[in-house]
């Protein structure tokens, strides 16, 4: 068991499938980590029940208190948090967040909601925006719904959501091209096409067809189609975000083998990328809540 003096804040990021934990000291030092797949969906309501199994988990007590971020704040997670509008600036978080009813110090961090270019919302981004350390330009967190934020002074100024990853894995498992989508995801000339392909600004419907025209005539050998599809839906973020002549770098919040996708995609567009440890961002985030928060 981690003592209650040397533990200072138990920090989860609770999404929809997936939840990781960082345990740190007041000095935001990370004492422990858990990861696991007891996200909104597994533990179907049991909230409080799977929070106590974490602690247990990591061996740390009742009295350490919790900064919740992530789907834990949805309308079917454990408590619904309304969404700040985003003239709210990242530094201002640590300033709202909301405690747990039933959960005493427990506190979850509400996402943000936007309307430029169209209506947005983001649940757990917002944290690891927090913990980037950029104040000004692009940051991109692919994943099953990729999200493209543009930053000015520390506020959110333009927010996108595709539903790529989702895409790509419903592509992948039902429909036409699911027989096709079994060859390696990492060939780069295949990936290459797909990001030209987006380029056209054809309808995505009609180039993902395509593709399976390609296919049964021959034009596109079967091992190739998933690299294509990938660079398709991912070159089609690209060009919808229209990055016009920023020269700034394109942050990436993302796994390896994702900020090494749509880094590939950056450089095609003519884009440097810099990438962000997800796990290092968060734990950046907590620093925050710890010295800019309400008591604890």
């Amino acid at each position: 068991m981690v003592s209650t003096m040397e533990a200072y804040l138990l920090g989860i990021d609770w999404g929809t499938s997936n939840r990781r934990a960082y345990l740190v000291d007041r000095t935001g030092t990370c004492l422990r980590r858990h990861a696991d797949d007891q996200g909104l969906l597994a533990v179907q309501g049991d909230f409080a029940g799977s929070l106590a199994a974490l602690r247990r988990a990591m061996q740390v007590d009742d009295a350490v208190p919790v900064v919740m971020a992530g789907m834990v704040g949805a309308a079917s997670g454990w408590q619904e948090v309304p969404y700040l509008d985003t003239d709210v600036a990242l530094a201002d978080l640590p300033r709202h967040l909301v405690a747990v009813r039933d959960a005493p110090r427990c506190r979850i961090v509400p996402g943000y909601a936007g309307d430029v270019p169209d209506v947005d919302v983001m649940r757990g981004e917002e944290t690891q925006l927090l913990g980037a350390g950029v104040r000004d330009g692009w940051i991109v967190l692919p994943g099953t719904h990729s999200k493209w934020v543009h930053l000015r002074a520390g506020r959110v100024e333009r927010l996108s959501t595709f539903m790529t990853g989702e895409l790509f894995a419903l592509l992948g498992a039902h429909g036409t091209l699911r027989t096709l989508m079994t060859g390696d995801a990492a060939d780069d000339d295949a990936f290459a096409d797909g990001l030209r392909d987006a380029q056209r600004r054809a309808p995505l419907t009609h180039s993902l067809f395509g593709v399976r025209a390609r296919a049964v005539t021959g034009r596109m050998a079967a091992p190739q189609v998933r690299s294509y599809v990938s660079g398709l839906l991912i070159g089609t973020e690209f060009v919808a975000a229209g990055l016009g002549a920023d020269a700034g770098p394109l942050h990436l919040i993302a796994s390896d083998a994702l900020a090494g996708r749509y880094a590939h995609a950056a450089a095609h567009f003519g884009r440097h990328a810099v990438a962000l440890d997800p796990d290092q961002v968060f734990l950046a985030a907590l620093q925050h809540f710890i010295h800019d928060g309400r008591s604890w």
